[in-house]
């Protein structure tokens, strides 16, 4: 299986393990960082640990082909996700007129703020724990932010991409994206 077939395991089995909670063959993040778990293997062993680790809160799964009821588990919301690979060809020039700032644990009630406005997915106190994270401000506001969730070794996620309406259609979005990029390729990952 690809690490992209099931990219929270590998992550927390991974880069992010320090970032885990461990529940026999499970592992989720934190509560407060991420609602995201995975297992390696389906098997009876797992759909347990799965289960114990969701027995206080809902968790989101992201793997290729598993039902909910293959796991032994309710669905909240079950939904196809999409992945999308940057293509290492293209080009990520900067953009010299910016103002992108590197945001940090101060910024995160702005964050959270803005994340509860535009609606990106989940970002939880902690989530800026799980890599870097940018954001454009307007006067002493952040605007908009995008940052990096889920890290596997070669891989990583760009997340919680999102602007306030009142910035939209200014390019901050693509603008603060291709920052993200930057940064995962100067680290030689995809």
């Amino acid at each position: 299986m690809h690490p992209l077939d099931n990219p929270i395991w590998h992550a927390l089995a991974g880069p992010h393990a320090h970032l885990a909670t461990i529940h026999g063959p499970a592992r989720r993040y934190r509560p407060d960082t991420s609602p995201f778990a995975g297992v390696d293997t389906l098997d009876d062993a797992a759909r347990r640990a799965l289960r114990e680790l969701a027995a206080d809160s809902v968790l989101f799964l992201a793997r290729v082909a598993v039902t909910p009821a293959e796991l032994g588990l309710e669905a909240a919301h079950s939904r196809i996700g999409h992945q999308y690979v940057l293509d290492p060809d293209v080009r990520l020039d900067p953009d010299p007129t910016a103002q992108v700032v590197v945001l940090t644990d101060a910024d995160v009630p702005e964050m959270l703020a803005l994340v509860e406005l535009a609606k990106p997915g989940p970002f939880r106190q902690r989530t800026i724990e799980m890599g870097s994270y940018y954001g454009v401000r307007d006067g002493d506001r952040l605007v908009a932010m995008a940052g990096e969730r889920m890290r596997l070794d070669e891989w990583c996620e760009v997340s919680a991409v999102c602007t306030h309406p009142d910035a939209r259609r200014r390019g901050l979005a693509a603008l603060l994206t291709a920052t993200v990029a930057r940064g995962i390729r100067a680290r030689g990952q995809q």
